[in-house]
């Protein structure tokens, strides 16, 4: 037998084509937006206070969070069930209704509800990236992934800068009036762009929809690591982030909170690498990605450690942002291609154990900060992206 008839013998025979560059755009622009409406709260929080009477105001920016993990489990699992472009734009509506909802709250309980439902729709942004994983074909899944994280980095990157700048010009009451229309026309162009695909996971019901989740995870050793890796990725994120602010207010440094947000250009440097980063693990294989990301992580722990000044600061988090970013675009490289008629579900169950480990590192960073200082915090940095790292040796069959 030729090699010619060979390969053609292992050809698959409907090759799946790549989704359009204008498609995959429109996808990451509409994830940037999607995400950007959890954090346009937490640059107005003063004014917000000052505007509307009661103490509760201040937890609007944590129920918003609570409502993102609340959608995480109830609505993004729906992806493997209904048609998704469908339910993409009945979300996307429903976050509009519940903007306006959060425009014109009076009293500081309805803010807080109208908060939780903002989080609660905005998981559609992670409705579009399973979704693009589905269009993808394999060899260029890693790439489409990368543009559509990039989108969602930049939503909310500049979600809070825009917000500052709206609310301190009109007010915050006028920037949920503005996220509006934006988050509509983003429903419309998700109704231009999106093609219908069908749902593969026809035969569960809602309850055992989401029953099956805990055995997806324990069906899948590699989904389990993948997660492991990037809570510590995550997590570390989270520490720096959480304390940088009180870092900066000390003696040695005495910036404010306004310097702690000008770190926030730097990460750019993320938005960067998430393309770049596809484009190595859809070539070399993600796994390599990983370890790289792993160590460079280490790196960053420990330049701020040994290395304690502004310049210090900046290399790091260069370093950090760098790191969290291409790791995150290789495990879902990984754990999307385990299953086509679950990758709803394994979203769902990757990034509420990833925005669990988040949380719980910020109290963790704050309780080690009152304790240590700088110094036990990058003890503890230093130690959990070992963890990381330590995860890479060994790898699921």
């Amino acid at each position: 037998m030729s090699a010619t008839t060979t390969q053609a013998s292992v050809a698959p025979a409907n090759p799946v084509r790549s989704p359009s560059r204008a498609l995959v755009l429109s996808m990451a622009a509409a994830t940037g937006i999607a995400v950007a409406n959890i954090y346009y709260s937490q640059p107005m929080l003063g004014l917000m206070q000052a505007d509307v009477a009661g103490q509760a105001v201040t937890y609007v920016p944590t129920v918003t969070q609570l409502g993102f993990a609340a959608g995480l489990f109830l609505l993004v699992p729906l992806g493997d069930l209904v048609e998704r472009k469908r339910l993409i734009l009945l979300q996307f509506l429903a976050l509009a209704a519940a903007l306006t909802f959060m425009a014109i709250a009076p009293g500081a309980g309805l803010l807080l509800v109208a908060a939780l439902l903002v989080g609660l729709f905005g998981s559609v942004a992670q409705q579009i990236v399973p979704l693009a994983a589905n269009l993808a074909p394999e060899d260029s899944r890693g790439r489409i992934l990368g543009t559509v994280m990039a989108g969602l980095l930049c939503g909310i990157l500049l979600s809070r800068t825009l917000a500052g700048f709206v609310a301190g010009i009109a007010g915050w009451r006028e920037m949920f009036w503005l996220a509006v229309p934006i988050t509509l026309a983003a429903a419309a162009l998700m109704a231009v762009r999106l093609p219908r695909s069908q749902p593969q996971e026809t035969g569960l019901t809602y309850a055992g929809l989401l029953s099956s989740i805990g055995a997806l995870w324990l069906r899948y050793p590699t989904l389990r690591q993948a997660a492991y890796t990037q809570c510590c990725q995550f997590g570390l994120f989270s520490i720096f982030w959480t304390v940088l602010a009180l870092h900066l207010k000390e003696p040695r440094f005495a910036l404010g909170s306004e310097a702690a947000g000008l770190f926030g250009i730097l990460g750019v440097a993320g938005v960067l690498a998430a393309p770049l980063a596809g484009r190595i693990a859809d070539r070399r294989g993600p796994h390599l990605v990983i370890v790289v990301a792993s160590a460079i992580s280490l790196a960053a722990w420990l330049v701020f450690g040994l290395w304690q000044s502004i310049a210090g600061l900046i290399v790091g988090v260069l370093l950090l942002d760098l790191a969290v970013q291409a790791s995150q675009i290789s495990n879902q490289t990984i754990i999307y291609a385990l299953s086509a008629k679950a990758r709803s579900r394994i979203n769902t169950v990757y990034m509420v154990l990833i925005f669990l480990a988040g949380a719980a590192s910020s109290g963790l960073a704050v309780a080690t900060w009152h304790q240590w200082g700088w110094n036990g915090v990058c003890v503890l940095g230093t130690a959990i992206a070992l963890l990381g790292l330590g995860l890479q040796l060994r790898r699921p069959r």
